[in-house]
């Protein structure tokens, strides 16, 4: 380990204990409504829900079958809170109540009373409680956000004893999120928080005064956590969506109510725009990048119908560190970044100079995303080099994750440099050359990858290098066989033309050749992690080398 990483880490240990400390302490001490904090007497507006509804969810949470995270809870007559859950990812989404959504689309008064039973069963068993899942920040400030959004569903016919458990826990809920937001670590958990008490302060009739603070507190965060260029900080193109969902409804809540629009609120909203275009491939799906899974196409729309900064996607996102090619209707996006710090990179992907391939509706070439609801041992897996589509020298990642329970696997001795030259040629190709020093600490090499896209579209040369770590070329065999690995969308069909080419063939018909000039191209077996419904097989290309590099082609095949 670099010393330099080694104090980064020794500097994060210590913040880690100091911020737990403060929270403890926080923690510790009876809230006091009133300095900094508010109650919720009362539910005055229902925030919009933008995500799909599915009918089929909400028959079967009516007949006491709850079909969450990957994995179905049979309760019966039971309730849901009172028997062992089927998956740590089950009780994030059972705890959130953002399945409550799927209630809008059987709003008779027996699913809107068998709704508020379970809201009932939840305020009993876990309401005075504040651990366990059930109270982790992240799932309480989804739950604040749920409750409000679907409290017309929830209070429907509701008796008055009902309603005051209902506040009475929401306000209890408020202000255990007040006292825990300043002390959570940086990233998306955090800036949810603010988002849900923003969200609790217009729509629970606070005082003016209490609007306004929250809207300035989730200024400053929103200017922490959206980069300039609207990608978050996380670099996980599914963050952005993500957000907009909630950051949206909030929006038009402030302006039904006439309350003044915190200032960063619409100006972060018109940055995060341009970013989701950047990562949409050609047939409309996201990226799969730094955690990044399979986004339902109806819930990608649903956000993207509100897009008041329509244009032609960037063709760099410099502060989120990715670059876009493109010609016709192909689509290339190389990952030429790295986490913004130690503390992120809990949640970073080690694919540095990996690229994904979209060509007309079809995804070609992917990584293989994070799983949805997989176990940890999966989503670690995900994160490795290999599980990219970019090169890694034997199975040795480009950075390696740590096993730590104290401070969560966070990636070291990753890329410290990267650098990039991004040309245009005469004849109106693009050329990306960038090049990593993730391999210079334990191999003393550089991986370098060059990419190069015809105007049309329909040609693509590559080329992955390894050089010494001072930028000359390699006189001897490297001290490991270096992989290629390109990873192919689970709907490709391969055909293998000859030795040294194959046809990837879409499910439309459309195809293109992969080739190498020398060498030995092999097909292996692969899997998807981030398909909607769950890990899929699939298959990979890989190209192992000894040498300093390795060509390869793509050509669309008419």
């Amino acid at each position: 380990m670099r010393i330099t990483d080694r104090r980064k880490l020794i500097g994060l240990y210590l913040d880690e204990t100091w911020r737990r400390t403060r929270q403890a302490v926080a923690l510790a001490v009876p809230p006091l409504v009133g300095i900094g904090g508010f109650r919720v007497n009362r539910v005055v507006v229902a925030p919009t829900d933008l995500r799909a509804v599915d009918p089929f969810v909400a028959e079967e949470i009516l007949q006491g079958r709850y079909p969450l995270a990957g994995r179905v809870l049979d309760a019966g007559q039971d309730s849901p809170f009172s028997v062992e859950l089927p998956s740590r990812q089950f009780a994030v989404r059972l705890h959130g109540f953002s399945w409550l959504r799927h209630i809008r689309a059987d709003k008779t008064a027996m699913a809107c009373d068998n709704a508020r039973w379970i809201v009932d069963q939840w305020i009993s068993i876990h309401g005075n409680r504040t651990t366990g899942i059930a109270w982790d920040a992240e799932v309480v400030s989804r739950r604040i956000i749920s409750w409000l959004s679907h409290s017309p569903v929830v209070l429907q016919e509701a008796d008055a004893g009902f309603y005051r458990r209902f506040i009475g826990s929401l306000s209890h809920q408020v202000r255990y999120l007040q006292r825990r937001v300043d002390f959570l670590p940086e990233g998306l958990p955090r800036l949810l928080a603010r988002i849900a008490l923003a969200m609790a302060s217009v729509s629970t009739e606070a005082r003016s005064s209490i609007v306004r603070r929250t809207g300035r507190q989730l200024d400053r965060e929103l200017e922490r956590q959206i980069l300039p260029d609207g990608t978050h900080v996380s670099r996980n193109p599914q963050a952005c969506v993500d957000l907009l969902f909630d950051l949206l409804p909030l929006r038009q809540t402030y302006i039904n109510l006439g309350h003044d629009l915190p200032q960063k609120l619409i100006p972060v909203i018109d940055r995060i725009y341009p970013a989701v275009r950047f990562f949409r491939h050609s047939g409309g799906d996201l990226a799969l990048f730094n955690g990044a899974s399979s986004t339902l196409a109806t819930d990608l729309m649903s956000v993207l119908r509100y897009d008041e900064t329509a244009g032609q996607p960037f063709k760099a996102l410099p502060h989120g560190g990715y670059h876009r090619l493109s010609g016709g209707g192909t689509v290339l996006l190389v990952d030429t970044g790295k986490p913004h710090s130690l503390r992120l990179s809990s949640t970073a992907h080690a694919g540095c100079l990996s690229f994904e391939l979209s060509s007309g509706r079809n995804r070609f070439i992917i990584n293989s995303g994070l799983p949805r609801f997989a176990g940890e041992k999966l989503r670690q897996l995900a994160r490795t080099t290999a599980a990219h589509s970019t090169v890694s020298i034997g199975d040795v990642s480009s950075a390696r994750m740590t096993q730590s329970d104290y401070l969560g696997p966070i990636l070291t001795g990753g890329p410290t440099v990267i650098d990039i030259d991004r040309q245009s040629g005469p004849d109106g190709s693009d050329r990306l050359s960038a090049r990593h020093d993730g391999y210079g600490k334990r191999f003393g090499l550089l991986h370098e990858r060059e990419i190069r896209i015809n105007q049309p579209g329909t040609k693509i040369a590559g080329r992955d290098r390894l050089l010494q770590s001072d930028g000359q070329p390699i006189p001897d065999l490297p001290p490991a066989e270096a992989i290629a690995r390109f990873h192919l969308h689970p709907s490709i069909v391969l055909e293998q033309v000859d030795p040294r080419k194959v046809r990837l063939v879409a499910p439309d018909g459309e195809s293109w050749d992969f080739s190498i000039p020398v060498g030995e191209l092999t097909v292996e077996e692969d899997v998807f992690f981030a398909d909607v419904s769950g890990i899929r097989p699939s298959r990979q290309l890989e190209i192992r080398f000894a040498g300093p590099e390795i060509r390869w082609f793509l050509a669309h095949h008419a």
